[in-house]
C-alpha cells in the first residue's frame, strides 16, 4: 500500500497542494496540540491532527494512507480552538481531495455492520458520504 501511495504521489508537494486546495497554510501551525486535545474522535485516529499537519509540512506522503483524514468528522472543534486560526477541517478535506482525485478510495461502505450502523453518529455517515460522493 505504501508503495502505491509513493508511486501515485511521487511528484506532489503536499504543503503546496494543501494550501492551494484549502486556502490554509500548514506552516502557520506551531504544533501546540490544541486541535488534537479538542478532537472528539482522537481515540479512533492513527495520527493526531497536529501530526497530520506535521507530516504535510515534511512532505511525508504516508499521511495520505492515514485513516485519520477519513475519520475526521469536520465538526470544527479543532478549528474553533486553534490559537493560530488554522481551519484544520479544510486541511483534512484537501488531503481527502488529493487522494480522491487519483481515484484511491479506502472506505468500504457496504462492509459497515448492522450494529455499527445503529451506534455510529449520523454526522459520521453524512461526512463519509460527502467525502466519497464529492
Amino acid at each position: 500500500m505504501m508503495k502505491e501511495i509513493e508511486e501515485l504521489f511521487r511528484n506532489i508537494n503536499l504543503a503546496k497542494e494543501v494550501m492551494e486546495l484549502s486556502g490554509e497554510n500548514p506552516y502557520d501551525c506551531y504544533q501546540c496540540g490544541t486541535c488534537s486535545a479538542s478532537c472528539p474522535f482522537i481515540e479512533e485516529m492513527d495520527l493526531k491532527p497536529d501530526e497530520v499537519i506535521r507530516y504535510v509540512i515534511l512532505n511525508r506522503k504516508e499521511v495520505l494512507k492515514s485513516k485519520t483524514i477519513w475519520i475526521c468528522a469536520s465538526c470544527f472543534e479543532c478549528a474553533e480552538r486553534c490559537p493560530r486560526d488554522i481551519n484544520i477541517t479544510k486541511l483534512m478535506e484537501a488531503l481527502r481531495q488529493i487522494i480522491l482525485r487519483k481515484n484511491v478510495d479506502h472506505t468500504e461502505i457496504e462492509k459497515i455492520g448492522e450494529e455499527e450502523k445503529r451506534t455510529i453518529p449520523q454526522i459520521a455517515f453524512v461526512s463519509l458520504f460527502r467525502k466519497n460522493v464529492g
